[in-house]
């Protein structure tokens, strides 16, 4: 036994900057973003915090589920950039909807989602749990160098939440990492030890702490891995690529997305799933948003089998295969 998704829920900032909005600080254009990244526009935190967008999405999905936030045994958050270094956004959720269970956050960046689904089929597989509810948050745009044109049009901020339930709709689940720091990283904050011995200014030390990236390493990694997953994961589930009904892949770049669908000609290219145009790279939250607008949508129906594919810092992949046994939208 493992379990089935009864509700999502997702919740986006009230802000929304366009790649013409971006140009007016950064060297950059809108034809250049596209080109690069297929984006264009993002929604940005302003007045919301990530906490508030978290909450928002999880009663959404509760909604949905049927169910109230007593109810729930578990709250797990995958993020990287919680409000709070303590307590963890999980607990601030559970604080703040009023459930009474267990909660904690884990960060595999933006395979972080997936991550924590693998986990949860670990709760349900030892009958820990009867509801679950999952959380996928960040806000990259409070780690993001806004002078770097190489970083800052891409990332954005977002939640998406699903709230699981006792089923045996996970088909296959696959998580893993290959450490490399250099290729994406974004240094914590080093405090005021008199002890800690420092080799650079404040200044520097500061600067650290946004996100650095080698895109062109990220692309190579990410367009070879998204492959090599998703067709291990049909392999591991016993499904050929006219079994899969939808592909949702981690929303980082449309090229690399482009890339991968290329590479599994036997799954249509119009069945691999997209937002990354009107939302940017939301890291965690990326496919529990994806998932919750195309299921709002009507798109997914009872039986369906969906493919779920990240990449991340660290650097991480993961991936699943799911069969489809939500409420059901009329398009």
């Amino acid at each position: 036994m493992n379990f089935t998704i009864l509700g999502t829920g997702s919740a986006m900032p009230s802000l929304c900057k366009t790649n013409d909005d971006l140009s007016k600080f950064l060297d950059t254009s809108d034809e250049w973003i596209r080109a690069r990244t297929g984006i264009e526009q993002r929604y940005l935190c302003g007045e919301e915090s990530i906490t508030d967008l978290s909450c928002l999405a999880a009663e959404e999905a509760l909604r949905e589920a049927g169910i109230g936030a007593a109810d729930l045994d578990l709250i797990l958050c995958a993020t990287a950039t919680s409000e709070y270094r303590i307590p963890s956004m999980a607990c601030l959720v559970q604080e703040r909807i009023g459930a009474q269970c267990a909660a904690f956050d884990i960060n595999a960046a933006c395979s972080g989602f997936l991550y924590a689904l693998d986990i949860a089929a670990g709760y349900y597989a030892r009958k820990k749990v009867k509801h679950m509810l999952v959380i996928g948050a960040d806000a990259l745009s409070e780690i993001v160098d806004w002078t770097d044109r190489s970083t800052a049009v891409i990332f954005a901020d977002g939640a998406g939440a699903a709230v699981l339930g006792e089923g045996d709709d996970l088909l296959a689940s696959r998580i893993g990492a290959r450490g490399n720091r250099a290729v994406l990283y974004a240094e914590n904050v080093k405090g005021n030890s008199p002890f800690r011995m420092r080799d650079s200014e404040d200044g520097a030390q500061c600067e650290e702490q946004y996100i650095h990236m080698d895109g062109q390493e990220v692309f190579r990694f990410a367009s070879a891995s998204m492959t090599r997953e998703l067709k291990q994961l049909m392999k591991d589930a016993g499904l050929t690529g006219k079994d899969v009904s939808y592909v949702l892949p981690h929303q980082a770049n449309r090229r690399i997305i482009d890339f991968a669908s290329s590479k599994l000609p036997e799954i249509a290219s119009e069945r691999f799933l997209t937002n990354i145009e009107k939302r940017g790279n939301t890291s965690a939250a990326s496919i529990p948003v994806l998932m919750d607008e195309y299921n709002k949508k009507g798109t997914f129906k009872h039986g369906d089998i969906l493919l779920l594919t990240a990449f991340g810092g660290g650097l991480t992949t993961a991936s699943c295969a799911l069969r489809w046994n939500g409420k059901q939208y009329n398009k």
